[in-house]
């Protein structure tokens, strides 16, 4: 279980292919600290296991279900990601609850800079449609972040403070980059026990007659 608040910005020092999958190195130090081998740990947002630990980074393994579904399958050396070690039980919780579960891969829109924030429309996956509403949280490649609009169906506009934008690596975002999306923990809970659809419900709304039929009101 993560917070969305990333710890350090790290680089990726290789990329190798290893069975289905690929083993990745990255650059690290101060997620470093009091890491085992087994650990969870958040690279861009998706949840990965320390397969072995380095004098200045580490190692995991991705393997294809991963590529599938996350940016994983684009990264390169040298390419800058978000890091944070697993929540510890008693910590603040800084940002929301997140899993660290990508439900899919959306795409930059726009990128606007305006006085001293900077607004990034995105594209949504299917997944997470009918669980992203006005104000609440997201997780984009690992940062918690607040839902400032929905200017269009299926899309997503989040407001950057410059803190976030210079101690993270969305900074290094452009127009068309995809991007790591996991949606709202607790939204997505309370959309399967009312027995909603997860694909195709359309922002707003979770499907009311399926919800109002499934619980015996039609």
């Amino acid at each position: 279980m993560f917070t969305g608040i990333v710890e350090e910005v790290g680089t990726i020092a290789g990329v190798e292919p290893l069975g289905n999958g690929v083993q990745i190195t990255l650059s690290a130090q101060t997620v470093l600290e009091g890491i085992g081998l087994g650990d969870s740990i958040s690279i861009d947002g998706a949840c990965q296991t320390v397969t072995s630990i380095l004098p200045d980074g580490f190692t995991v393994q991705a393997i294809a279900t991963t590529l599938g579904r996350t940016t994983f399958g684009a990264f390169r050396a040298g390419q800058r990601v978000n890091l944070e070690r697993a929540l510890a039980f008693g910590a603040r919780l800084g940002g929301h609850l997140v899993a660290g579960h990508v439900d899919g891969v959306g795409k930059v829109l726009r990128i606007e800079p305006r006085d001293e924030l900077t607004l990034i429309d995105f594209s949504l996956p299917d997944e997470v449609v009918g669980v992203t509403v006005l104000h609440g949280s997201i997780t984009l490649n690992g940062i918690s972040l607040t839902v400032n609009e929905l200017p269009a169906p299926s899309v997503c506009q989040v407001s950057i403070i410059p803190f976030t934008w210079e101690h993270t690596a969305i900074g290094e975002l452009r127009q068309g980059d995809g991007v790591n999306v996991e949606g709202d923990m607790i939204g997505k809970f309370v959309r399967n026990l009312l027995g909603a659809p997860a694909h195709g419900a359309g922002q707003g709304n979770i499907g009311a007659e399926h919800v109002l039929k499934a619980w015996g009101y039609q």
